[in-house]
């Protein structure tokens, strides 16, 4: 169960992170850190959770992690055909109202 928690977790991590990764110059600071920094999130949670360091949990996790970055990428390049898009997948998810908020005020 835990196992299952995990790849979901890092997967919607990793979401943002491709989506930001499309829109930035390749090999520039923010390219690098849109990587790398979810490796590092990663690593936190495998000492956190005492996963170790076996080939299985390495290959598990890091398809995991590509399918997170591939499927942010993905989404970019979707809404780039339709829209103007930002760095920030949850700025372009506001804009794009694609979400309806819901405001407690009576009209």
């Amino acid at each position: 169960m835990v196992w299952g928690w995990l790849l979901f977790l890092v997967i919607v991590l990793n979401i943002p992170f491709g989506y930001w990764r499309e829109n930035v110059k390749r090999l520039s600071l923010q390219w690098f850190f849109a990587v790398h920094f979810p490796v590092l999130v990663m690593v936190v949670f495998r000492i956190h959770l005492g996963i170790g360091w076996r080939l299985s949990t390495v290959l598990l996790l890091g398809s995991a992690y590509f399918s997170g970055q591939w499927l942010g990428v993905k989404w970019n390049r979707t809404w780039k055909k339709s829209m103007s898009v930002s760095n920030c997948l949850l700025h372009d998810i506001a804009v794009s109202r694609w979400i309806i908020i819901y405001s407690a005020k009576k009209l």
